[in-house]
């Protein structure tokens, strides 16, 4: 499962990037018609717009398109592990409640250990954590048990909020690429005179825009996807709890084996 898990992630990088590399390129192919005839530029190839959609506004603008590229990338990579992660079969098995249920349900404390260590989970970390403090008493083994399912509940939530991140910083890169480019655009306009200075200008407007374009698309898979995955852990986890609350419940009265 874990080497299927990182074939995956690399797989969703690869693709992150492939979609992220042709996106800029057809932004290259826009910017370039959009100069029109007035300049009548030379014909350049595929890779030349490329290289001058990138770096042909100044450096910091570079930047920020690298800094979109990477940041794309991260945007698939976390879709694809949240769709591995955010699932009731990966955080509360079905074979580790029916385990350890009956278990305890045989007072057999070891049994139900054994079932949480084959079954290693967020609810499995829990229930462990709620059996090495049964011999404090059932109220101690409570405080635990609730203390260790917020930890877990934190993690998964903190592991979805990298989407969110990423959705808030797309605009923010994007509108500092395009800042930056209408800076180096106008500050060119020094070097050219007449209708090659009016293309000039509109060239580099319309190629600094287009990180404005990319930083909005990477915001709104981003989004999106936070807020499914957010959903979807949210009810996972009270599930989670409600499970560990009733698989605990008979350990107030319960005679657990001690081996």
């Amino acid at each position: 499962m874990k080497r299927l898990y990182h074939q995956w992630l690399k797989s969703a990088l690869l693709a992150g990037l492939a979609m992220t590399t042709g996106a800029v390129a057809w932004a290259a192919e826009g910017a370039a018609a959009a100069e029109g005839a007035e300049a009548a530029p030379p014909a350049m190839g595929s890779a030349s717009m490329f290289y001058e959609m990138i770096f042909g506004v100044g450096i910091a603008h570079a930047i920020a398109w690298f800094m979109l590229f990477a940041t794309s990338i991260a945007v698939v990579a976390l879709v694809v592990d949240g769709f591995l992660m955010v699932r009731k079969a990966k955080l509360m098995p079905v074979e580790l409640i029916n385990g350890v249920r009956e278990s305890l349900a045989n007072g057999d404390l070891a049994a139900a250990t054994a079932a949480c260590q084959v079954n290693p989970s967020p609810l499995s970390r829990i229930l462990q954590t709620g059996f090495s403090n049964i011999p404090e008493g059932y109220e101690v083994t409570q405080e635990a048990v609730a203390s260790s399912a917020e930890y877990e509940s934190e993690k998964i939530l903190q592991r979805i909020q990298y989407l969110n991140v990423c959705g808030q910083l797309g605009p923010m890169i994007g509108l500092f690429g395009t800042v930056m480019g209408m800076i180096s655009a106008f500050a060119s306009l020094g070097t050219a005179a007449g209708a090659a200075k009016t293309a000039m200008l509109a060239l580099g407007i319309s190629t600094a825009l287009w990180t404005t374009v990319m930083g909005i698309g990477v915001a709104i898979p981003a989004m999106f996807f936070y807020v499914v995955f957010k959903n979807h852990a949210t009810k996972i986890i009270l599930e989670m709890q409600h499970a560990v609350l009733d698989l605990i419940k008979g350990l107030r009265n319960a005679e657990v084996e001690q081996q």
